[in-house]
């Protein structure tokens, strides 16, 4: 598992203004090499009135109207001074919102301590939100696992198994039934909040398939553009097993199998294979099994809720017919 890391240069090198976040460097250029490490953006304009205790490191500092109007209010003789003492704390770079003129002593400020010193047009609210997923998504936790990812019916599916037992041969067919491949072999996975796990195929390989006995193929080249995805956030696990005639398997599907995902669990389908089973028909039906239990709809616990109902009927049925029978009996009850 690996934690990534963002510079403020790369940050510049991100194209923000993709996201809606032009950023332009007004100072401290030798201190692009800075590391973010956290998503989260610190506000915190008491700093500069000599109260910088939560100021906290690794995370960018946002000077919004009322930063710089603070710091325009004071004399020019103590406006170095004032951002020395914020500037000494281990934070990553400024950034200045809504457009707001630098004061001088702010960019000479930066330029002495190497403190990289940004603008943006955007307004503070809209500024922080941006940056904040932008950090979220590129900060996350990343792993990478041997398997297929597919979009089955908007479903991430990811199909595991050992090496040899069909996971591309299922995806393929997958694909011909008309799903959506996400990555082969290789699926690049980071862990976004409390609740999702995203996977993405590598950027060399993406869009390709090795199988067995045809070579590497291009998905998107044989089934066109609408037969891959960039990325889906995994919510079923599949895992192919080698056929066991001594093994039990699970009949019925009542068991709640879970797989760990990167701290988070999982839904879990433990998939036998053997000669004769159509893998990409099962995992496609075990995808629309599980769109089912997502909105409470469980066949196999609806089956035995009904089988149930039908024995304690049976049952009352067969006490009622017991205590007619001991009425009509000489000397009964009646």
């Amino acid at each position: 598992m690996v934690a990534s890391a963002v510079t403020v240069g790369g940050l510049l090198k991100s194209r923000p203004e993709a996201f809606g976040l032009p950023l332009e460097l007004l100072g401290g250029a030798r201190g692009l090499d800075r590391v973010i490490a956290s998503p989260h953006i610190q506000k915190t304009g008491l700093a500069l009135t000599g109260f910088d205790a939560y100021i906290r490191p690794n995370r960018i500092l946002v000077f919004g109207e009322s930063e710089v109007r603070y710091l325009e209010a004071l004399p020019a003789s103590d406006r170095f001074e004032t951002l020395a003492l914020v500037f000494r704390h281990d934070i990553p770079c400024v950034l200045i919102t809504g457009g707001w003129e630098a004061p001088v002593e702010l960019v000479l400020a930066a330029e002495q301590f190497d403190m990289p010193l940004l603008r943006t047009a955007v307004q503070t609210p809209q500024a922080i939100a941006k940056i904040s997923a932008y950090l979220d998504d590129r900060l996350a936790t990343r792993e990478i696992m041997h398997g297929v990812l597919v979009d089955i019916l908007g479903l991430g599916v990811l199909i595991i198994g050992e090496s040899g037992i069909g996971k591309s041969e299922c995806a393929l067919d997958l694909v011909v039934r008309g799903h959506r491949l996400v990555a082969d072999d290789t699926v690049e996975m980071r862990r976004r909040g409390e609740q999702d796990v995203i996977g993405a195929c590598p950027e060399l390989t993406r869009h390709h398939m090795e199988v067995r006995g045809l070579g590497v193929i291009n998905i998107r080249d044989l089934f066109g553009v609408a037969s891959t995805r960039l990325t889906k956030r995994i919510e079923l696990v599949v895992q192919l097993e080698r056929w066991d005639p001594l093994r039990e398997y699970d009949r019925l599907g009542l068991d709640d199998n879970l797989f760990d995902l990167m701290g988070l669990k999982v839904p879990l389908i433990q998939m036998p294979v053997a000669p004769g089973r159509s893998l990409a028909i099962l995992v496609e039906v075990a995808a629309r099994n599980q769109l089912l239990r997502s909105r409470g709809l469980n066949a196999a616990r609806a089956l035995v809720s009904r089988l149930d109902e039908r024995l304690r009927a049976a049952d009352a049925e067969a006490h009622h017919e017991m205590e007619v029978e001991e009425d009509l009996e000489p000397g009964g009850r009646g």
